[in-house]
């Protein structure tokens, strides 16, 4: 076979595995929008072996001596090429998927979506004992796969690396460290208020402006949806095909939610078409993934020059709740360092203590320091040394995300990190782009939207995430600007 036919047949079964583990991102997104709940059983089965399937097609011993034939073919190419960078990625993959044999992939998938159909009755009875069967095998099956894997520096570096390649358990601990140095003063001095009730709005309302919000930022009826859910995510099938989720409900979290989520949706969107159906089109890591939705949610959805745009519109759209409420006033309570219960609604400060506080007690129960059983208790105090706050049952305390639940141990800090990316790339667009703020008045965000495609989605996983943050904000991880941006903001 010529170089060319084995890189085409490579191609070809790289786009099959990719097909199925796009199905299987229908079949959740599907379970979180749409299945009835009785469901849940089959579909855990589904799952399982969609998630068996594509992986004994991944580790087959012919895609490995493809990627063999194809060494030498790669050493001669550019290394930012289409073909040097799938051959790359592509044997990074096999490398680490070969380590796992496809059972106990189905058992993870399995016992993920069973998990889901627990979390949601537990959370509905406020009762984490309905959970802890489920998390105790979870937890099992993370022991096993991380046995899989060579010894790292800490156990949990092997689940941090699937959510962001290359970071270990250490440099993460590193960036929160000096988060909680120069950040818990600022929570500190906020203390925790009695707060306000917050405004009752219709939910038709909320889903006309969200939708009137997101048609300005780029949202199309033809490539885009946006449904309800419990627990809000974004799930794609392909860059035309993007699907949003938000949860209706009091106060504005419903439209920072959907914002949020677009901005997890128009990076896949805006990856280079041509990447389609092979690994490298995607995000490249949850870190940056997370760097796009905090941007548009807060770096662009929180600022005076967005609200300067879309307050009078929202106050056109529900005159009884904002009429009276002046824009400075309307600003000021989006923008409120306020510590709460609940990681999806909390400021931009408090945020990351929820996270922190996760991303330990995960350490802690990998390593066996922690068991479950011991969970809510645990993740009551950590709340309470973080944020003063003690969560009152566990539906508002351990049981408020699903990603225990799903088996997505190692997820959490890439929320953190995701923030900490954030600041640093828009820093480099706002340097390329002086007059954003003016646009954003007007309400015109295709010229920032367009700079994020060209710095950073166009390359989905061509690169390292390191890489890739290197290209987009020509610095590597550095939380100096993000704890700046935050003192500038909340320390004045």
């Amino acid at each position: 076979m010529s170089v060319n036919g084995t890189f085409e047949a490579l191609r070809g079964r790289l786009a099959e595995i990719t097909d199925l583990q796009r199905t299987g991102g229908l079949l959740f997104w599907d379970q979180r929008t749409k299945m009835p709940p009785a469901g849940a059983e089959a579909r855990a089965e589904t799952l399982a072996t969609i998630g068996r399937i594509a992986h004994e097609k991944f580790v087959d011993a012919e895609l490995g001596r493809l990627l063999d034939e194809l060494r030498p073919y790669e050493e001669d190419l550019e290394p930012e090429t289409f073909e040097a960078s799938l051959i790359r990625v592509a044997r990074r993959d096999y490398e680490k998927a070969t380590r796992v044999p496809p059972e106990l992939t189905a058992d993870i998938r399995r016992a993920g979506a069973m998990g889901l159909k627990a979390w949601q009755k537990a959370r509905a009875e406020k009762d984490f004992s309905q959970l802890r069967p489920a998390l105790e095998r979870n937890l099992e099956l993370k022991h096993r796969y991380v046995e899989c894997f060579p010894p790292g520096e800490e156990t949990y570096d092997t689940l941090l690396d699937d959510y962001e390649q290359g970071m270990k358990t250490a440099e993460v601990r590193a960036v929160f460290d000096q988060l909680k140095r120069e950040l818990l003063p600022l929570v500190r001095e906020a203390g925790v208020p009695d707060p306000a009730p917050p405004i009752e709005l219709p939910r038709a309302g909320q889903e006309r402006f969200a939708r009137a919000v997101l048609e300005q930022l780029g949202f199309d009826d033809e490539s885009w949806r946006l449904d309800e859910t419990a627990h809000p995510f974004m799930s794609t099938a392909g860059h035309m095909d993007i699907r949003l989720t938000t949860r209706w409900e009091s106060g504005m979290n419903w439209l920072f939610g959907a914002v949020h989520e677009f901005g997890h949706g128009v990076y896949e969107h805006d990856i280079d078409p041509s990447l389609a159906r092979t690994p490298l089109g995607t995000g490249v890591s949850l870190g940056l993934h997370e760097s796009q939705s905090r941007t548009w949610e807060n770096l662009v959805g929180r600022s005076r020059a967005f609200w300067r745009f879309f307050y009078p519109k929202l106050q056109k759209a529900f005159p009884e709740e904002f009429a009276a409420l002046g824009e400075d006033d309307f600003y000021a309570s989006v923008n409120r360092l306020e510590p709460s219960l609940i990681r999806v609604d909390a400021d931009e400060v408090t945020y990351n203590f929820h996270i922190i506080a996760r991303f330990e007690l995960e350490q802690e129960l990998i390593d066996g320091r922690l068991e479950v059983a011991d969970m809510p208790a645990a993740f009551n105090e950590r709340l309470e040394e973080y944020l003063g706050i003690t969560p009152p049952n566990d539906a508002l305390g351990v049981l408020q995300d699903m990603h225990w639940a799903a088996g997505s141990m190692g997820y959490f800090p890439t929320y953190s990190l995701g923030n900490v990316m954030s600041v640093q790339i828009f820093e480099r667009a706002q340097a390329e782009l002086p007059e954003l703020d003016a646009q954003f008045e007007q309400g015109e965000f295709s010229q920032l939207r367009a700079w994020f495609r060209d710095n950073l989605y166009v390359h989905g996983r061509k690169f390292t995430p390191q890489e890739t943050l290197e290209k987009a904000s020509g610095a590597r991880l550095d939380a100096g600007p993000y704890v700046r941006y935050l003192k500038s903001k909340y320390a004045g």
